[in-house]
């Protein structure tokens, strides 16, 4: 076999390969032999159809599919003898197919690109400090209660937090407009659905009122025929209800998952969970920083643009299902392009070069202990933590995943020995806010 390679442009290469005639001929006629013995044409008794008639009836078929198989052979061969390793499926270009002559074609691909680390050493990151208090706790309790609480007609003026139900008419120089009108709509004040002042005007009025509120549509509104324009909303207010947050009782309790031990329990979970969340933002604060600042150490590093178009359709079948995925027959690529992910597919392709031969330089492995306790933690948040745990251990997709998140961790802490740490005294709501997760 004769290969001869090509560097056309950063990662793409180009191989040109020639496979004796031998290799495939011989192929071609060993599997029409064996096709003999068990192909049945008129006139011929079982087992003794001629080769000549064999190969005039199905020469021409064999011949193709040992030709792609071979070619996908010595494909793999040429790239392990040329010490290559390609990233993503080759482009195949038939040069000489003919029988009889030597095969020769043309795969275009991309390599994996020698990724060459650069030292990083005194990296600024900024890690947030914060605790849970007892406010914090109330807090989420009272965002608790309001959640489970129940929504009762009230007789006095509307306040903001009400729900409303409105008839409304909009008009633009005395003619009403597209969409500008409901009758029987729920709205809840302070909840900036609509535009700028109609929320605020609602605020005082009892059911049974009626009033005109004059408004302006924000420069930057998406119906061009209103961007800036001055309209009249004619407003009746139908109904006005109120929250009344769910007791803190042992009803509420159980809801949350708190079978036993009543007000001093829940308040005890509650807490460790904001302790779990707050732990998870800080981490994900800092080693989102220290991720920048690897992608910035390493920003000029070339990454194949089959690993990004893969790593496009992830991202988009991600998408996909997070809004309910549940449509068929759907032009994905019309409806969520490939500039929505582009930015960020390389990014993460990037990422994941950088933090392999990291992880494969700092001879890390993903530490079995280390493994089970992020499972752990994770399970703990379920009503069933060992039924999680058993799950993660005998579905090997996800305990990879747990694995990678552990080796990826190991590099953060290894890098972070190396950089300008500096601590940000902020509350739990601002450390809470701050994080983001790794993208």
């Amino acid at each position: 076999m004769q290969v001869s390679i090509e560097t056309t442009s950063g990662l793409e290469r180009r191989l040109t390969v020639g496979v004796p005639a031998e290799r495939v001929d011989s192929e071609v006629d060993s599997r029409l032999q064996k096709a003999a013995g068990n192909v049945r044409l008129p006139g011929f008794r079982p087992g003794k159809v001629p080769m000549k008639i064999m190969r005039q009836r199905f020469g021409q078929g064999v011949r193709q599919e040992v030709l792609g198989e071979v070619m996908s052979q010595s494909f793999q061969e040429a790239v392990v003898q040329e010490k290559l390793r390609p990233a993503g499926q080759p482009s195949i270009e038939p040069r000489t197919l003919e029988a009889g002559k030597d095969l020769e074609y043309v795969a275009t691909f991309e390599v994996f690109p020698e990724v060459d680390l650069v030292e990083m050493k005194d990296f600024a990151v900024e890690k947030p400090v914060a605790e849970v208090t007892d406010e914090d706790v109330d807090n989420i309790i009272e965002v608790f209660r309001k959640q489970q609480g129940s929504w009762d007609e009230v007789e006095r003026a509307a306040q903001e937090g009400d729900k409303v139900n409105i008839d409304y008419a909009g008009t633009k120089d005395g003619e009403a407009f597209e969409g500008g009108s409901a009758e029987g709509s729920d709205l809840e004040l302070g909840s900036g659905r609509m535009i700028p002042g109609f929320e605020d005007g609602i605020v005082g009025m009892k059911a049974g009122e009626e009033k005109t509120l004059s408004l302006t549509f924000p420069e930057d509104y998406h119906n061009e025929d209103l961007k800036g324009a001055a309209v009249e909303f004619a407003i009746k207010l139908n109904k006005v209800t109120a929250l009344t947050p769910a007791e803190l009782n042992e009803d509420l309790f159980k809801l949350y998952g708190v079978e036993e031990g009543g007000e001093e329990q829940f308040r005890k979970e509650v807490g460790e969970n904001m302790a779990r969340e707050l732990k998870n933002a800080i981490e994900g604060k800092v080693k989102q920083q220290v991720m920048d600042a690897v992608i910035e150490a390493h920003e000029a590093l070339e990454v194949p643009r089959a690993l990004i178009s893969q790593e496009v359709d992830v991202l988009r079948q991600q998408t996909f299902q997070q809004f309910g995925g549940a449509a068929q027959n759907l032009d994905l690529k019309s409806l969520l392009p490939d500039e929505m992910f582009a930015e960020n597919a390389e990014r993460r392709v990037k990422l994941g070069l950088i933090l392999s031969e990291m992880i494969s330089q700092f001879e890390l492995k993903a530490d079995p202990d280390q493994v089970r306790a992020t499972i752990e933690e994770m399970a703990s948040t379920y009503q069933e933590p060992e039924e999680v745990v058993n799950w993660y251990y005998s579905n090997q997709e996800q305990l990879s995943s747990v694995e990678s998140k552990v080796l990826e961790d190991a590099v953060v802490e290894k890098l972070l020995e190396s950089a300008q740490i500096t601590e940000q005294e902020c509350s739990y709501q601002e450390a809470i806010g701050q994080a983001r997760p790794e993208a």
